[in-house]
């Protein structure tokens, strides 16, 4: 089976590879100066701006659609469906076209410094390094809700995170009376779990009674114990975040600490839940984990009960649908966390992260002490 796995990752990073080569030999001179970066860890410098990460619409540093030619455009599509599975795709696409949606709730108005505030043009592309062969190199695509950073080392897919979505609104009305819920079923599911939870358990999982209104380690380039968190808008941008760098917003004092990341998970786990239980939380690890295509994706791993015993579960806020909550899942190489709480409970935040090896750094080290020691 590891075998197995092997050579589906390695198959991903060939087509990626392929897809961003297409990419890269598609642009002129001008473009690819923006579009490409250093080799991942081939300086403190270069690393630090491969790994600082957003996901409000600021400058996510590359190329943006609006750089390119629609053909252009097309490839850059290509390259991420590499990174993709078919439903992971097909929500990113759905991510990027709620901009639209955002920009009419929002009365057309909105402007942070650019000539359109909500613009799904504004989504940037870069490739750090040279695709293919042994050495490592990533790729990076992200604007206003979408976070994604993939690195490649000996010829191997070794990291997929952070991996950010959102969606602004959460839920929009589409004709008949459907809706628009790109997130839905990672709220949902959660949900029903926590709701499912025997009193004492439901006690111990929930971290508030109030949400905060943001996700708590937010674009921290590496997530540490307690709370941190960097400026959530790109330095020198024309827009400002008022809230700074503030740890939790809204949250003061001993709120801060209930929701503080700590190493050892907060909230109810696995091993302690019923079968049923264990089937809906292993079901809401899917909706984060299968963004990533068949075989490079880690949700295999929770087929073991070990693994899923030590998935922990909190929640903060309220449990009624259309109210602000909050909530993480926890455990070895794990961190996901979900927040509904913005624009009436309409705003969801939904990030999956490997504190231990965020952006590859561990494989990466490995790398480079085998072959620069």
């Amino acid at each position: 089976m590891a075998q197995a796995v092997t050579d589906v990752g390695r198959d991903v990073a060939d087509r990626m590879a392929e897809a961003a080569s297409a990419w890269l030999e598609s642009l002129d001179p001008e473009q690819r100066k923006v579009a490409v970066g250093p080799p991942p860890g081939t300086s403190e410098e270069a690393e630090g701006e491969r790994t600082r990460w957003f996901y409000t619409p600021t400058d996510h540093g590359g190329l943006t659609f609006h750089q390119q030619r629609p053909a252009q455009h097309r490839l850059v599509m290509r390259l991420l469906a590499t990174g993709l599975s078919e439903a992971g795709y097909n929500t990113v696409a759905t991510v990027l076209g709620l901009e639209n949606v955002l920009d009419r709730t929002e009365g057309f108005t909105v402007d942070f410094g650019w000539e359109r505030g909500r613009d799904p043009g504004r989504y940037f592309l870069r490739v750090f390094g040279e695709p293919g062969g042994s050495a490592p190199w990533g790729w990076r695509f992200g604007g206003h809700h979408v976070s994604l950073h993939n690195l490649v080392v000996d010829g191997r897919v070794v990291a997929t995170t952070p991996c950010f979505l959102g969606a602004d609104p959460a839920r929009s009305p589409l004709l008949g009376g459907a809706a628009l819920r790109p997130l839905g079923v990672a709220e949902d599911l959660a949900r029903e779990l926590v709701r499912s939870l025997h009193p004492d358990l439901a006690a111990r999982a929930l971290l508030l009674g109030r949400a905060p209104d943001d996700i708590v380690a937010g674009n921290s380039p590496q997530v540490v114990s307690g709370l941190d968190r960097s400026a959530l808008w790109r330095p020198g941008g024309p827009h400002v975040d008022p809230r700074g760098a503030t740890p939790v917003t809204g949250m003061q004092g001993g709120e801060q600490e209930a929701l503080a990341i700590t190493p050892e998970p907060k909230g109810v786990p696995g091993a302690e839940l019923d079968a049923a239980q264990r089937e809906l939380l292993h079901a809401l690890l899917g909706t984060y984990l299968d963004r990533v295509p068949p075989g490079i994706s880690p949700l295999p791993r929770y087929d073991d009960p070990a693994a899923l015993d030590a998935v922990h579960l909190a929640w903060a806020g309220s449990t009624e649908p259309g109210e602000p909550h909050y909530y993480r899942l926890q455990g070895p190489r794990l961190l996901i966390e979900w927040d509904n709480t913005q624009r009436g409970a309409n705003h969801a935040h939904a990030v999956w992260r490997d504190p231990e090896a965020d952006f590859g750094r561990d494989v990466l080290a490995a790398h480079r002490a085998a072959h620069h020691s």
